[in-house]
């Protein structure tokens, strides 16, 4: 099986890469699109702007490539968010493949959101094997609005959409891998998918 993590210069791939390891997966790191369109499955990650890392993607091409790709594709924090229509990140548009906004945290809570929180109502094969109420790692200032696609919730100061889904297209806001045995087991679901 060919697994790949897009690199796009906006990534936290190699602690993703490390996390596959200790599954037994050799993912290829690689920004090519013909690797990329003949993947098995496509790991999109994201750390930093939105703004910022949407212009790396438009200057490679890479915007046009990943809506269409047809392989299971999980985008992991701002590879998440990149994949919604639009976030007040650097008010960006996003890839459009989650019809949701992201939003900015209001001043009521401490931003950036950075910890240990639950993740509930899970509503999708990427959740095979976690109970309700599992712990996940989190960073992030801005979140994906409730909508029609979210797979599981998280509360911190409201309720938003902690991972989406959308046909073959998988989005979480948590990091899976440094999210322990349970964000590990996130990741071999998202494999095995």
């Amino acid at each position: 099986m060919k697994v790949v993590i897009i690199d796009y210069g906006a990534g936290n791939i190699k602690s993703v890469q490390f996390a596959l390891q200790r599954l037994g997966v050799n993912a290829i790191v690689s920004k090519d699109k013909t690797t990329i369109l003949k993947a098995d499955k496509v790991i999109f990650p994201g750390v930093g702007e939105a703004s910022s890392a949407m212009q790396k993607l438009k200057e490679s091409g890479l915007d046009l490539v990943i809506p269409t790709l047809k392989q299971p594709v999980l985008g992991i924090c701002l590879g998440m968010q990149l994949l919604c229509k639009h976030t007040e990140e650097g008010t960006t548009h996003g890839l459009g493949v989650f019809n949701v906004e992201v939003k900015k945290f209001n001043a009521h809570v401490k931003v950036p959101h950075v910890g240990w929180n639950v993740i509930k109502d899970l509503t999708s094969d990427l959740f095979v094997g976690i109970p309700e109420k599992s712990y996940m790692y989190l960073v992030h200032s801005y979140y994906a609005e409730i909508c029609d696609e979210t797979i599981s919730k998280t509360d911190y100061g409201l309720e938003y959409a902690s991972a989406l889904q959308k046909n073959n297209f998988y989005g979480v806001q948590f990091h899976p891998e440094k999210s322990g045995d349970l964000g590990e087991q996130i990741l071999k679901n998202f494999i095995e998918i």
